[in-house]
């Protein structure tokens, strides 16, 4: 591209393109013209490794051979068709796959565009179920969800979300919502181990069940990791708790996977490590999926339910127990495509064994030494993983896990080492996610530690505003 055709696109990219979650009045972003495996290359013809994996979703990289030839042949049947009166047979097929693979009871599923939709699904659809099942209770409008969580820009999500800067603004419009702490596993109440930390918490959220099971239509939490809270990383054990205290007070429970399910930690879903510690099934009424539910090539989510939540919409069109809800794009054959592609990859029916769940699992124990140097760094306070998904805690103490002055935007400038040096992050605060995509081949992950190490290595962050 030639320069002055580049410096005009920049200007409209300032001027013209409202970017999510930017202040436009300093907005300088990277353009990225076309991208392959894990590399990004903008109009200028400079490199990147995507270390964000397109903000989570870019599930094995770019430009996958199987994903692109599924989209391929999808075109040559039909892009679109509503699921209004109609379908696809591959819309149908994905979601009769996901619904093997769930499990769990999982029996149906719902299409929309983005995570922030499933979970809208998943709340209406709580709301409603206890208004029409077999012995209604329309008193449980109340949803109960955990200190600092995020599930989604709209008002809904917004509302059951718990991060302060989101909601500020928008505060007049949202609803009242029932909230217990936030389970964190690193700054956990002074003292106390993390299996002590777990009690501790549950015993906080089994007190507000106790209060108002009576009005409560479900508890909603992200399994394992609270993304946007800053990868909160929860003590082993809550989850598959926080589970069993939904069916002791006959509470439903919403699993919001759209950042850690479809293989993103080394397990289809990331409840199934709650599972294996606890040596439990954990049976949630609604699972939401998104992101990697595509590969990160077109936006689809899905909202998986049980045969219980289905079963009381059934009935006369005269008894209004429809779910009068939909969007125009739910169940697109070209996403459900792409969806079905994915599932054939992890599942090792596509390609080379590199995509399956079992070498991803073997891929995070690479990641993983990678990420060990950075543990000596004075500013990472801890380095936070699961499978293909960390995070680099930064701090002003390693000792108080003190937090940076937000006025140093120490996230910020960090990831903007990170970028002059060819490889692309987007800080959440001062939590620095690290996301390869999970086929990165090692000599690459090699690169991405030592790309890490050198911004880190032998540098006083804590005395100078300047690198």
């Amino acid at each position: 591209m030639d320069a002055t055709e580049a410096r005009r696109l920049h200007e409209l990219d300032r001027t013209v393109l409202w970017h999510a979650f930017s202040q436009m009045s300093e907005y300088d972003g990277l353009i990225i013209e076309r991208a392959e495996g894990s590399w990004l290359t903008d109009i200028h013809g400079k490199k990147y490794f995507d270390g964000a994996s397109s903000l989570w979703c870019n599930l094995f990289g770019h430009r996958v051979a199987q994903i692109d030839r599924a989209l391929i042949e999808q075109l040559g049947q039909v892009a679109h068709v509503t699921n209004l009166g109609m379908s696809h047979p591959v819309s149908i097929r994905l979601a009769e796959r996901l619904t093997q693979i769930a499990g769990r009871g999982l029996e149906h599923v719902f299409f929309a565009g983005d995570g922030a939709s499933a979970v809208e699904v998943a709340m209406k659809l709580a709301f409603q179920y206890w208004r029409q099942c077999d012995r209604p209770e329309p008193g449980r409008t109340k949803f109960l969800a955990l200190g600092d969580a995020y599930h989604g820009d709209t008002i809904g999500t917004v509302s059951v979300s718990g991060v302060s800067l989101f909601q500020k603004t928008f505060a007049p419009l949202l609803f009242e919502v029932l909230r217990g702490p936030c389970p964190d596993d690193y700054r956990r109440p002074q003292a106390m181990s993390s299996s002590e930390a777990c009690a501790h918490y549950l015993e906080a959220y089994e007190a507000i069940l106790i209060e108002h099971h009576r009005n409560i239509a479900a508890v909603i939490a992200e399994s394992c990791i609270q993304g946007a809270a800053g990868f909160v990383m929860q003590p082993k054990g809550f989850l598959a708790g926080l589970a069993k205290l939904c069916k002791k007070y006959n509470v439903l429970l919403i699993l919001d996977e759209i950042a850690v399910g479809m293989g993103r930690t080394g397990r289809m879903f990331a409840f199934e490590h709650e599972e294996i510690a606890a040596g439990g099934v954990i049976e949630p009424d609604f699972l939401c999926l998104g992101k990697g539910l595509t590969g990160g090539y077109i936006a689809m989510s899905a909202t998986l339910s049980s045969r219980r939540i289905w079963e009381a919409f059934l009935g006369d069109y005269t008894e209004s127990k429809t779910f009068f809800h939909g969007h125009t794009y739910g169940g697109n054959p070209l996403a459900a495509a792409a969806g079905l592609a994915v599932l054939d990859l992890l599942e090792g029916h596509l390609g080379d064994g590199r995509f399956s769940l079992e070498a991803i699992r073997a891929n995070s124990e690479c990641f993983a030494k990678v990420l060990e140097p950075l543990d000596d760094s004075p500013i990472i306070g801890q380095v936070r993983r699961l499978g293909m998904m960390a995070a680099l805690v930064l701090v002003a103490s390693k000792e108080t896990k003190s937090p940076f002055e937000g006025n140093k935007r120490m996230g910020k400038r960090i990831c903007e080492q990170a970028i002059s040096r060819g490889l692309w992050l987007r800080p959440l605060g001062d939590v620095i996610p690290i996301l390869p995509a999970v086929t990165t081949p090692p000599q690459e992950l090699d690169w991405l530690g030592e790309t890490l190490s050198r911004i880190f290595q032998g540098r006083d962050f804590t005395q100078s505003p300047q690198f």
